[in-house]
């Protein structure tokens, strides 16, 4: 059985601390977090679900925040057991799982490899699955030349490629203090362990995975999401997911969680009291 560290970890199967946070009480909603961010990244959600009476539950994923960085373990299967860990540790049964960006895989492949039996329900923004990079039977997929490029620009110089994203990333309504935030939250990641967790997020192929998934699965998702594009990856999700259904915020950026706090904690909600 995993333990909790008096320090707010998780300790996993082989010895990776994860730093956890935890706010309200109630039926269970657990955050995961988009490459790079931390469970700050949730502040607003996690208030905002807190007070209208349900126990928030948020985890920095090995390499990110305030969680260890081992050498190894940025796949898929190994971060999905991660997860297994942390809702054991918690106890969780029934919760809603909410993952932003590259966690929708992590939350995929917690449920084909684990089971269904602690969640009930799933929300997925703005998700890198079913498949980023192009292949054979992807063929409107990222070119994988570019994406190689970007992982070295990542290697190169990671604040200043922050820098150039912020905005696209949150659009143009949110402000420069707080993408400067997010920005710094970003910058306690691990930078291996973000180049390895990006080559996964972008050649994993989830399309067999989502065909299988059998609980009731909201996707949400910007319009003008820049950094997954709608067609390819939040419209193709929910196609493939049995019953799932897909929201679409006019107008919104890949940031949806800053952009649009309010709108998608609403949205949240409305999902839990179902």
């Amino acid at each position: 059985m995993p333990t909790i560290l008096p320090t707010g970890h998780v300790v996993t199967r082989d010895g990776v601390a994860l730093f956890r946070r935890e706010l309200g009480a109630g039926p269970p909603v657990v955050f995961l977090a988009s490459w790079s961010l931390p469970s700050d990244s949730w502040f607003a959600q996690m208030q905002a679900l807190a007070a209208a009476g349900l126990r928030c539950l948020a985890y920095d994923r090995r390499g990110h925040g305030r969680s260890a960085a081992p050498p190894v373990g940025y796949d898929y299967d190994t971060l999905a057991d991660d997860l297994a860990e942390v809702l054991a540790a918690h106890a969780i049964e029934g919760a809603t799982l909410v993952t932003f960006s590259g966690a929708a895989g992590e939350a995929v492949r917690y449920l084909t490899r684990h089971g269904a039996g602690r969640v009930a329900r799933l929300a997925m923004i703005g998700p890198t699955t079913p498949l980023l990079v192009r292949r054979e039977g992807n063929l409107e997929g990222l070119d994988p030349a570019m994406l190689e490029a970007l992982r070295a620009e990542l290697a190169r110089d990671f604040p200043a490629w922050l820098d150039q994203a912020a905005r696209p990333f949150g659009g143009p309504h949110v402000s420069q203090a707080m993408l400067d935030w997010v920005r710094g939250l970003a910058l306690q990641a691990s930078l291996p362990a973000l180049l390895d967790f990006h080559r996964a997020l972008s050649e994993t192929d989830f399309t067999a995975e989502l065909r299988a998934l059998d609980l009731p699965v909201l996707v949400i998702q910007g319009e003008c999401d820049q950094t997954c594009p709608l067609e390819l990856t939040g419209r193709r999700t929910a196609a493939l997911v049995p019953g799932a259904r897909l929201l679409v915020y006019e107008g919104s950026p890949h940031g949806v969680p800053f952009s649009h706090a309010a709108r998608l904690s609403a949205d949240l909600l409305a999902l839990v009291k179902g």
